[in-house]
């Protein structure tokens, strides 16, 4: 066989097609990897402790339940989902505005700030129950409203970090150059504030599934996968309320990763190479 120089098979690879397959298998295989072993860690926990499956179901308990349900899943997930990504977009649009405001003005910033702490500071669960006995009967506007607020706070506060510690040498540069305040956000102070964004935006899912579900338990015309937690519960199906929490914890891995996604497109470029 011929010996082909190293230099050569290096020339013959594009730069960057090996890093990028190994970081494609790295990002499959090592999630899958650690579900697997969570798994396996829960079927042995049930299995050590000889837990019956209405105290504590293990996974091998989890087909069943979605083999004999598996309608009502589809169509409860669904309600779930569209709900939660209504909630998440009014969260974006709304606390991206009030990011922006809290951001360029410092007066505005120091009179909201105290607004947006305490509100957050209220545990969600004592305002569902007010939430739903004031719009009886409107649940999804009920649900979309609790996704919104639960999620809205990160959102709001990391546009408004991003943007109040923009280096005023820009921003002097632009506007002796005779940039508009428009040119400045679009140029400068958006770019660098969307690391922090989409950061904020990974907590932001999961808080919105929080109150979507929070909602779809509480109220009486619950629909969604909380709903069915809760009918589960009522009934002692243990099998059913894990499947559930299984259903609702893949619907936020999905969103997380949509989230990533969308990351990687419009912010690439703040992501440090893997060592």
């Amino acid at each position: 066989m011929a010996y082909v120089p190293e230099s050569l098979t290096a020339a013959r690879t594009p730069k960057g097609v090996g890093f990028i397959g190994a970081l494609t298998s790295r990002a499959v295989v090592a999630p899958i990897a650690a579900v697997v072993v969570f798994l396996i860690l829960w079927e042995l926990l049930v299995w050590a402790n000889d837990w019956p499956n209405y105290l504590m179901a293990s996974p091998s308990d989890l087909p069943a339940a979605y083999a004999r349900y598996w309608e009502l899943f589809l169509v409860m997930g669904w309600q779930t989902l569209w709900r939660t990504v209504v909630g998440l977009v009014l969260a974006v649009i709304v606390g991206i505005l009030v990011g922006m405001v809290m951001g360029f003005s410092r007066t505005m910033r120091d009179a909201l700030y105290p607004l947006l702490v305490g509100f957050n500071a209220i545990p969600k669960a004592t305002v569902v129950p007010i939430v739903a006995l004031m719009f009886v009967g409107q649940h999804d506007f009920n649900t979309i409203l609790i996704a919104f607020m639960i999620s809205f706070f990160p959102i709001a506060v990391s546009v408004s970090i991003g943007l109040s510690t923009l280096e005023p040498e820009y921003r002097d540069i632009l506007r002796s150059l005779g940039a508009s305040q428009t040119t400045i956000f679009w140029k400068i102070a958006l770019p660098k504030t969307l690391p922090e964004f989409f950061g904020a935006l990974k907590v932001a899912v999961t808080l919105a599934f929080i109150g979507t579900n929070l909602m779809e338990i509480v109220s009486p015309h619950g629909r969604g996968l909380g709903a069915l937690f809760d009918s589960g519960k009522t009934n002692s199906d243990y099998p059913l309320m894990f499947a559930v929490l299984i259903a609702l914890a893949f619907l936020g891995i999905v969103l997380y990763y949509v989230v990533v996604l969308l990351e990687r497109i419009f912010a690439g470029w703040a992501e440090r190479p893997a060592s």
